[in-house]
């Protein structure tokens, strides 16, 4: 529906660029939808059809990630006050050691800043992933959130 849009001429470019970084960013359906609200309507009829084809297909997908959610082990965020980052590597000087083969020696770090936590992917080989997408450059993260470097996973989770 964006693409159409800023085809159409009914978005700006600005406009178009900015609606996918948050469509991007989106946890839920109706984040998607406010997205759209001011696009013309014709057309949703197949865009349900599409819509409704894509759930379903994708339903698999989110079910192994619930089941596997679960089974994931734990790595918890460091305590707010410390103030450095985390890093995280194969290398024995890491604050976080993991000696996987997929994961580079200066893999990522976790830091807090502004009361967020961000993860950075330091130029890994392997990449970093949070919920299953890679992280290009950092990422915000929370509890409970499954992050990735190389082919180890773990479950973000707080003492």
């Amino acid at each position: 529906m964006l693409r159409d849009g800023v085809a159409l001429g009914r978005l700006s470019h600005d406009t178009f660029v900015r609606r996918m970084e948050l469509a991007l960013a989106a946890h839920h359906s109706h984040e998607l939808a406010a997205l759209t609200a001011d696009l013309p309507t014709e057309g949703r009829v197949s865009r349900v059809v599409f819509g409704t084809v894509e759930a379903v297909s994708g339903f698999g997908v989110r079910l192994r990630r619930a089941w596997q959610a679960e089974r994931l082990p734990k790595l918890l965020l460091p305590h707010p006050g410390t103030g450095h980052p985390l890093r995280i590597g194969r290398d024995p000087a890491n604050g976080l050691r993991l000696t996987h083969e997929t994961v580079s020696r200066v893999h990522a770090e976790l830091v807090r800043q502004g009361g967020m936590w961000v993860l950075r992917d330091l130029g890994s080989t392997n990449g970093t992933t949070v919920n299953g997408r890679r992280v290009i450059g950092a990422a915000v993260v929370r509890e409970g959130d499954q992050i990735g470097f190389g082919q180890m996973a773990f479950r973000l989770a707080v003492d």
